[in-house]
């Protein structure tokens, strides 16, 4: 393992990060030279102010991306580590390469086509560089700065910018093509929500119900899923408060893709259990996933 303030450059290279890198950045390119460029559509962010000035001054879009994005890179170099800049730096150099040498045409102008495939392959490029270690577009890395400095949330920051962005191109493009813009952004951030966190994004399930052995049977042994007890007490309701139960609290870790018949056979058991369910973005350790025996 190397020091966390040192470069891995093993993880760079890795198989798994170059792939991931590899095919964000031609999916970045198909998304900027096959729809969005040219038809003067944005995704908000660096790429979408990078697109504004390219179509003003007659830049090339590429030196642009490098330019606008160095601070960015330079902020993360110091706030996030040295790994994360030069992988990010490597999938810059990348694109700009790809964008200068490899030909696509305009694939279609039918606005709708190009808002949503513009947007998906845009998505696909951000979520999968973020899988590599590094990101396509340093506003991720400006939110999270200013984050730590206004007390502002990463989302409502980039929210901000990219509506500053949006507004830009009402301005110079016109109000229809910032409309399709803010379709490619949506469906981009969507995308790239699902790449970067995997379609099988985990969720915390949690418990409370008078039948709480059975619901743990179901659970684990119907759905071959591990738990977590806590104890705890139920009741305290408006117009009862002094009635409580003692009751055990079970919580479990679950797919999306399992979290709906999960959730049903619970409900059959006791129709009058408490269910809560809160979406989580990373787990690590314990037993996650294991094959369902029906």
């Amino acid at each position: 393992m190397s020091h966390p303030d040192s470069i891995d450059w093993k993880r760079i290279f890795s198989p798994g990060s170059m792939i991931f890198t590899v095919v964000g950045v031609l999916s970045a390119i198909v998304a900027l030279k096959g729809f969005m460029i040219p038809n003067h559509f944005i995704d908000g962010g660096i790429t979408g102010i990078a697109i504004l000035i390219s179509s003003k001054l007659d830049i090339k879009i590429g030196i642009l991306l490098v330019a606008l994005n160095l601070p960015f890179i330079f902020i993360g170099y110091l706030r996030i580590g040295k790994t994360f800049a030069v992988q990010t730096t490597l999938s810059m150099i990348l694109l700009v390469v790809g964008l200068n040498f490899i030909s696509i045409p305009m694939i279609t102008n039918d606005n709708i086509l190009i808002a949503l495939f513009g947007g998906f392959f845009i998505g696909l490029a951000i979520g999968f560089i973020i899988r590599a270690g590094g990101v396509l577009d340093g506003l991720e890395v400006i939110g999270h700065y200013t984050n730590k400095k206004s007390g502002f949330s990463t989302g409502e920051v980039v929210m901000v910018i990219n509506t500053i962005v949006i507004l830009a191109a009402a301005v110079y493009f016109g109000k229809e093509a910032a409309m399709y813009s803010i379709l490619t952004y949506f469906t981009a951030m969507r995308i790239s929500d699902y790449v970067a966190d995997g379609f099988e994004e985990y969720t915390a399930l949690t418990v409370l119900s008078e039948k709480h052995e059975n619901i743990k049977s179901i659970i684990v042994n119907d759905f071959n899923k591990a738990i977590s007890v806590f104890k705890g007490e139920r009741g305290y309701l408006p117009g009862s408060f002094n009635v409580k139960h003692d009751c055990d609290i079970i919580m479990t870790i679950v797919t999306r893709l399992e979290l709906h018949r999960i959730k049903e056979a619970i409900l059959m058991e006791d129709p009058n259990a408490f269910v809560y369910i809160t979406s989580i973005k990373e787990v690590k350790g314990g037993i996650i996933k294991q094959k369902v025996k029906h």
